[in-house]
């Protein structure tokens, strides 16, 4: 596994309980893949989803016995960020705060560097 700091990659707490919450739901491990793949509105685009376990070359950060992997790919495009989970009147969903996105959309899942 490589070595990250917290200032490579941050889960917050809201994000933790919710991937938490849902992990126990479908009985699989606590563990959220963050990966960033070309398309969106605005060039590239995040994708969530459950892992069952962290690749060799995984970035890890963990938060409240929740763990969030990046490839290392996808780590140079969201080196710093934090994911959180926000829930809104417009819907509820997982969002990133990237440092690195020069531009982005409206929904949140689609940036530019």
């Amino acid at each position: 596994m490589a070595e990250t700091t917290l200032s490579d990659i941050r889960l917050t707490p809201a994000a933790a309980a919710r991937v938490a919450a849902i992990a126990e739901r479908q009985g699989k491990p606590a563990i959220l893949r963050l990966s960033v793949e070309g398309g969106g509105c605005s060039g590239f685009q995040y994708q969530f989803g459950l892992a069952d376990a962290p690749e060799p070359d995984d970035s890890l950060a963990e938060t409240d016995g929740v763990t969030l992997v990046v490839d290392p790919v996808s780590l140079d495009l969201v080196r710093g960020c934090s994911v959180d989970f926000v829930e809104s009147l417009g819907g509820a969903a997982f969002r990133v705060d990237n440092p690195n996105a020069a531009a982005g959309c409206g929904c949140g899942s689609s940036f530019a560097v």
